[in-house]
């Protein structure tokens, strides 16, 4: 099932809803993240794509690709290497990124995200995927030159519209092989599958959530294969991923 979470039309004005998108067409859901959702068969009409989920914290596996490690020059521990981002990046499918005025070097990184489906502390993996309520498309944005500088990469990846998330959240699929893809103004610039990660989804639950409790809609962005390389105000940005779909945002100047 692809579920969106859109703004459409209600009995008193515009309301948010999750909807399945099937065949071109949105059917509303009854339900949410926790409980599962249900399907209708009353179409609603999708005025926006909005982010899928509106998350108390994203946690984000550095290095988790061993080409991306090496790109990068970082060093590859046996435990995974966890940051957060900040609930303010996120943004949704069609939404801007703002390059930031005070940024020089401002890369892409096309990344498979997990959505947590409910309250949970130290999960072990094989009860993983209980916890899952699906799959998205992330781009976790990030500023090189900060990245560098600062010794630890909050700044560097915490910028407001830094996490764009969607378009759908894809469930009951298998996501240790997926192909996913960065593409900058219709030309692939990266290309990497999840079967390459070093710490699976599973094992990416069991150690975040054994260091911090986890809501429904939590969000856990897995890392990014190599590949990576810079946006410029102007382009466009696109992160597929096979069976969930493609995200795409455009970069525009910071005005202030």
């Amino acid at each position: 099932m692809l579920i969106a979470r859109i703004l459409t039309d209600g009995l008193d004005g515009k309301r948010i809803i999750y909807a399945e998108y099937n065949d071109g067409k949105y059917f509303a859901l009854k339900g949410g993240l926790s409980g599962g959702f249900v399907k209708t068969s009353k179409t609603v009409e999708a005025k926006k794509i909005l982010p899928p989920v509106k998350p108390s914290k994203i946690i984000a596996l550095g290095a988790n690709y061993v080409k991306h490690a090496e790109e990068l020059k970082l060093n590859v521990g046996k435990e995974p290497v966890i940051f957060l981002k900040p609930p303010t990046s996120v943004i949704g499918h069609g939404d801007d990124i703002v390059y930031p005025a005070c940024a020089s070097k401002v890369d892409y990184e096309a990344e498979l995200a997990v959505i947590i489906s409910r309250k949970c502390r130290n999960v072990k993996r094989g009860d993983a995927h209980r916890v899952i309520a699906g799959y998205t498309c992330a781009n976790d944005v990030s500023e090189r030159v900060f990245q560098k500088q600062d010794g630890q990469w909050l700044r560097a990846k915490g910028f407001d519209t830094f996490c764009p998330l969607g378009p759908f959240i894809a469930s009951g699929i298998d996501a240790h092989d997926l192909e996913l893809k960065a593409i900058v103004n219709g030309e692939i610039r990266q290309r990497g599958n999840t079967r390459d990660m070093l710490h699976g989804v599973f094992e990416a639950i069991e150690f975040v959530s054994g260091v911090m409790t986890l809501y429904p809609g939590d969000v856990i962005l897995t890392g990014t294969p190599d590949g990576i390389g810079e946006i410029h105000i102007g382009d466009t940005v696109e992160i597929e991923i096979a069976n969930i779909g493609a995200l795409q945002n455009k970069v525009v100047k910071e005005i202030r």
